[in-house]
């Protein structure tokens, strides 16, 4: 990376005293707006490089969670950031209100199904972190998931939190790079992209009006987030708080980021022998003695 601002000032440390608070969501990293798009195009094509060795590997897999406010982005930097990434090789999943298939099972299940296999990158837009947020500040929908009354005491948040850290350290140990991204959004800025999705008649159609809603449950969800994040970032499983007010510097850092975590796995082109090599030299013989 070629400035001393980098996308590891925002990985937030696996010592649970973690505040959203501490992140400025307007900060960009003293980076000047066309530098960083330069560098954004260049980081994207590494990962469709590094992309290419993990199909062709077939070793590992990637998980990458995306997570934040309404309007805070994630949609975009998924686009731009996988742009020039082989679609064949990535799939994206947008987690939203669990059907009524979903809530006749636990709450991981619908995740698990969505896991990518060996050789690809998938994409929760959302995930099982809803269920230890939103569900907490929304008690009508834990009560749409039927438990036994056992099993939806007070703990359930805590067992929820060590059923995830559990999945994720599963994940890790079967070759499942995870890695998390909580893009942070300003009030503010919220506002101003809200009025926007109003104002625009070509932005109309992802508006809700329920986001105005929970809105005003800002606070509760800025310290829900807060927790849950300070509990869940680990060495197998980090999370990146990663400043949203800025959409070029957020694809910026989280584009990084991915680099960083597909370089880590030393990827590269299986090698050719033996038995293999010698059926390519007869291909060549073949082709070449063709007339």
């Amino acid at each position: 990376m070629d400035h001393p601002t980098s996308f590891e000032r925002y990985r937030v440390a696996s010592d649970g005293r973690f505040e959203l608070a501490s992140i400025d969501p307007r900060d960009t990293g003293s980076l000047d707006k066309a530098v960083a798009q330069e560098r954004l195009a260049r980081t994207t094509e590494r990962i469709a490089e590094l992309q290419e060795r993990l199909s062709a590997q077939d070793r590992w897999a990637v998980l990458l969670i995306f997570q934040g406010m309404d309007a805070s982005g994630k949609d975009g930097t998924i686009k731009q950031v996988f742009a020039s990434v082989d679609p064949a090789s990535c799939q994206v999943f947008a987690f939203k209100a669990p059907s009524s298939e979903e809530l006749d099972h636990d709450f991981l299940w619908r995740a698990a199904r969505a896991l990518p296999e060996r050789g690809r990158i998938g994409i929760f837009n959302r995930s099982y972190y809803e269920e230890i947020v939103t569900v907490r500040i929304h008690p009508e929908f834990l009560e749409k998931q039927r438990l036994p009354p056992r099993c939806a005491g007070e703990k359930i948040w805590d067992e929820r939190l060590e059923d995830i850290d559990g999945f994720e350290r599963y994940l890790s140990r079967n070759g499942v790079l995870v890695r998390k991204f909580f893009l942070h959004v300003s009030k503010d800025e919220q506002k101003r992209r809200f009025l926007e999705r109003i104002d625009e008649p070509d932005k109309n159609w992802k508006f809700n009006e329920g986001d105005v809603a929970e809105r005003a449950r800002w606070d509760d969800y800025q310290h829900r987030w807060s927790k849950a994040i300070a509990r869940s970032s680990s060495d197998h499983a980090p999370w990146f708080a990663v400043p949203a007010d800025k959409k070029w510097f957020t694809r910026l850092v989280v584009a990084e980021a991915v680099v960083a975590g597909l370089e880590e796995l030393e990827l590269d082109f299986p090698r050719v022998e033996g038995p293999r090599k010698q059926e390519l030299a007869r291909a060549r013989e073949a082709l070449e003695a063709e007339k």
